[in-house]
């Protein structure tokens, strides 16, 4: 028997392996404690309407459109690969490793001669993405005999005639000695939601609280606040300095002839932000890490 979430409880889907953790960080982040005690599937939520469950994001849309869980998180991928009906409410573009979206490329070894994907021609090509490499060649009018693969898929470039794999930075293909012929897609992680649960007000508006909030928090992560005083008369200076796009919060001191200023900036620029601030005559610098920025 299938047991489907119910209408007084909102089941949220984790993903289970290489996300877990940076999903259970981003949840953190956005303000909800998620915890997935070891060796269970079922984790407990600070919210009392709320409870968690992990599952391989291979195999999350499934369970989201079959009703098991209202929300998960998965793979734009594998709602592809699955061709599972749900609703997509948003992109969250976090992963195990880097911002980057996910690429699904097709492989061969360096020494190999195929040099386009119709040299493949008659061959065996592994991958764990079994329906949209299918679907790949198909389009592109090639014969190849698609495999699944149970893992280990860049040591099968050598035993077959290529692969298809995913990979964020290239580390792993390049230390295989592995060749990238095309990028089959690209993927970025999805919340999704299982459409009779949207029909459920109070689920509703609380599936979209926590895409505003999970959101949020990904655009504060390479953020920092700053905070400064400057005398009014150096007040164009320090504006000229701060980013054209960012429109500072000012505000009045105690003393007439002083403000408070405010901005949010990126963190790759405070560094270098900071001292020349400093220079033009702001004093009392204060950066900041932020949890989140809502726009």
């Amino acid at each position: 028997m299938v047991h489907k979430a119910t209408e007084d409880k909102l089941v949220l889907g984790i993903p289970k392996g290489s996300l877990q953790e940076s999903t259970l960080d981003l949840f953190h982040r956005a303000g909800y404690d998620v915890k997935v005690p070891s060796r269970s599937y079922f984790g407990s939520v600070d919210d009392d309407r709320m409870t968690a469950i992990l599952f391989r994001a291979q195999e999350m849309s499934r369970y989201v459109e079959d009703g098991i869980v209202d929300l998960g998180l998965t793979g734009h991928d594998w709602i592809c690969e699955n061709g599972s009906d749900v609703e997509e409410i948003c992109e969250l573009t976090y992963s195990k490793a880097t911002s980057r979206p996910a690429r699904w490329v097709l492989a061969v070894p360096e020494e190999s001669d195929v040099k386009d994907v119709k040299d493949l021609n008659g061959g065996i090509v592994a991958t764990e993405l079994l329906q949209v490499t299918q679907t790949y060649f198909e389009d592109h009018g090639v014969n190849v005999k698609v495999e699944f693969s149970w893992g280990a898929t860049e040591v099968k470039a050598r035993l077959l005639d290529g692969i298809v794999d995913v990979t964020e930075t290239g580390s792993s293909l390049r230390a295989n000695k592995l060749r990238v012929i095309d990028t089959i897609m690209t993927s970025t992680t999805r919340l999704i939601a299982n459409k009779d649960a949207l029909r459920i007000d109070w689920k509703r508006e609380t599936i979209e609280n926590i895409a505003l909030l999970l959101t949020g928090a990904i655009e504060a992560r390479d953020k920092v606040g700053l905070k400064m005083n400057a005398p009014k008369d150096r007040l164009e200076a320090i504006l000229e300095l701060l980013p054209a796009e960012k429109s500072p919060t000012v505000s009045h001191l105690a003393e007439d002839d002083w403000l408070a200023l405010e901005v949010i900036v990126e963190e790759k620029v405070e560094r270098d932000l900071v001292p020349q601030l400093k220079r033009a005559g702001a004093t009392g610098l204060i950066t900041y890490p932020l949890n989140k920025v809502i726009p």
